[in-house]
């Protein structure tokens, strides 16, 4: 078991850790492939995008905001459509709608009376300035992939983080939802991981603690 006691700062993943990013996502794209009558399920629409976005980071660095456009193309060239300008700018532009989840505020402002909270995330600087609004808390630091021109599971996000943060790695305690992006690359840094599985995934990549959610995680914290 983790001692909380033992940490200083909570580096946070943002977007399927404390917003509900598959939400956001299908409220962007649904109503593109419906314009071009095309019929998925809702966890196709998912896996498709995180099966691309990944492929097209690693390409070169190239800003978020461009990313997720050429996501929307990718499921144009999937599915057989041409998304017009509009469709292709709409799911950048839906981000800044996109909320949390319902236990992250309230777990959040708890945290930071006990330490310092910062975000690592795979964002553009502008980007998440619009999402911060809905999180309700101030951050400590923010370190996005256009700080890092990298995007996790780049080990260089987490190194920009450390020499930002200036506390021992060791009292830090990263806190993510996705193995891929966040807990495979933290632990291989010695760092200690919090994997909030959200989906109830399964997974040899055993971070230190699995809890289902930030309330999961709170109650186990005495401030």
């Amino acid at each position: 078991m983790i001692n909380f006691n033992d940490y200083q700062a909570l580096t946070f993943d943002c977007y399927g850790t404390l917003i509900d990013w598959e939400s956001g996502i299908l409220d962007a794209m649904k109503p593109i492939l419906a314009a071009h009558d095309v019929k998925v399920d809702d966890r196709e629409v998912i896996n498709y995008y995180a099966e691309v976005e990944p492929t097209i980071q690693q390409v070169g660095y190239l800003k978020y905001r461009e990313v997720l456009q050429k996501g929307v193309q990718k499921f144009g060239d999937r599915f057989g459509f041409t998304p017009t300008a509009t469709e292709i700018e709409s799911l950048p532009e839906s981000l800044q709608n996109w909320q949390p989840f319902p236990d992250t505020v309230e777990a959040l402002q708890f945290l930071k009376q006990k330490y310092k909270l910062v975000i690592i995330s795979n964002i553009d600087d502008d980007l998440f300035a619009a999402t911060a609004k809905h999180l309700k808390v101030e951050f400590d630091e923010i370190i996005t992939a256009e700080q890092a021109k990298s995007y996790k599971p780049s080990l260089n996000n987490f190194k920009l983080a450390f020499s930002r943060i200036g506390i021992p790695q060791e009292q830090i305690l990263h806190v993510a939802a996705s193995l891929y992006h966040d807990i495979i690359p933290a632990r291989s840094l010695g760092l200690t991981t919090v994997w909030v599985n959200r989906n109830a995934e399964t997974s040899s990549n055993l971070p230190n603690l699995e809890v289902p959610d930030l309330r999961s995680l709170v109650s186990l914290i005495d401030i």
